[in-house]
């Protein structure tokens, strides 16, 4: 019995003794550091902007969510250009690079396929400033409406001609994080190459106003623009039409109903004496 009690205790102790030394390496590599180090942001990286090594830096980042497109080489970044804005600590992702080989610059920012136009603009046709970069707005031009009357004194029309059209840059600013309004004289605007042509034209012929509109707003508008009439709620003068003259409704013939005979009692008989003759006369 002894024996086998020794047995038992040696086993309880190689098992605990194997508990002991998977835990304790269990416990040391969970604090045992990772050494998995992505590239963060040092400092603001602008829109548009070359990005150089020593505004990189390299952190600690845990191995299960290490983000999709992240860099473990600094000098791989050199020359990229950003294609909008990282604050400082946030990752450098490949999906916010324009490709490699690209120069900085606004024209970095610009999609394939898409234009870039620049339209003069003052404190009234800016929205008070409030169009900013990555906002959306309508374009509206006031200008003579070609089918109207030339004898009409109503020719002017305002009409959209070009909607949800994104801000690239106000001036020289292409920052997308600015929220304070900002008054310039010139608006950069993302267009395809219809868009510009619109553009150009629109601007030549009239004045243009840009409408500020919601950023999640993408459902169209359907106008037939405005005029002076139908602003006034009045109607275009025009001359009266004619009226037909209606026909004159045809007489109709009645036939005059006979008189009636007078019944035997009430007529009055008269004797009439001509020369030797008599005769007797009823009415």
């Amino acid at each position: 019995m002894k024996s086998k009690g020794l047995v038992f205790l040696f086993v309880a102790m190689l098992a605990g003794l194997a508990a002991v030394v998977l835990g304790t390496r269990w416990l040391q590599q969970k604090a045992a550091p990772v050494d998995n180090r992505i590239a963060v942001a040092a400092v603001e990286l602008q829109l548009g902007g070359q990005i150089t090594p020593d505004a990189l830096r390299l952190v600690e980042w845990p191995s299960g969510s290490v983000p999709t497109g992240a860099f473990t080489d600094l000098a791989a970044l050199d020359g990229r250009v950003a294609l909008t804005s990282i604050l400082p600590g946030e990752p450098v992702l490949e999906s916010r690079l324009a490709p490699v080989g690209t120069k900085g610059g606004l024209s970095a920012v610009v999609p394939q396929g898409k234009r870039a136009i620049t339209v003069r603009v003052n404190d009234v046709i800016g929205v008070a400033g409030f169009a900013l970069p990555g906002n959306y707005v309508d374009i509206m031009v006031n200008t003579e409406n070609t089918g109207a009357n030339r004898n009409s004194e109503d020719q002017m029309i305002s009409k959209i001609v070009l909607e949800r059209i994104l801000v690239l840059a106000v001036a020289q600013e292409a920052n997308r994080d600015e929220t304070k309004p900002k008054v310039v004289n010139a608006v950069t605007l993302e267009v395809t190459p219809e868009q510009a042509e619109r553009l150009d034209l629109a601007r030549s012929v009239g004045n243009l106003s840009l409408v500020l509109r919601n950023q999640v707003d993408s459902d169209p508008t359907d106008t037939a623009g405005i005029t002076k009439a139908k602003l006034l709620r009045t109607a275009a003068e025009a001359p009266p039409e004619p009226v037909a003259a209606k026909p004159a409704p045809a007489m109709r013939r009645v036939a005059a109903k006979p008189r009636p005979s007078p019944a035997p009692s009430d007529r009055v008989c008269v004797e009439v004496i001509r020369g030797v003759n008599k005769v007797n006369e009823c009415f």
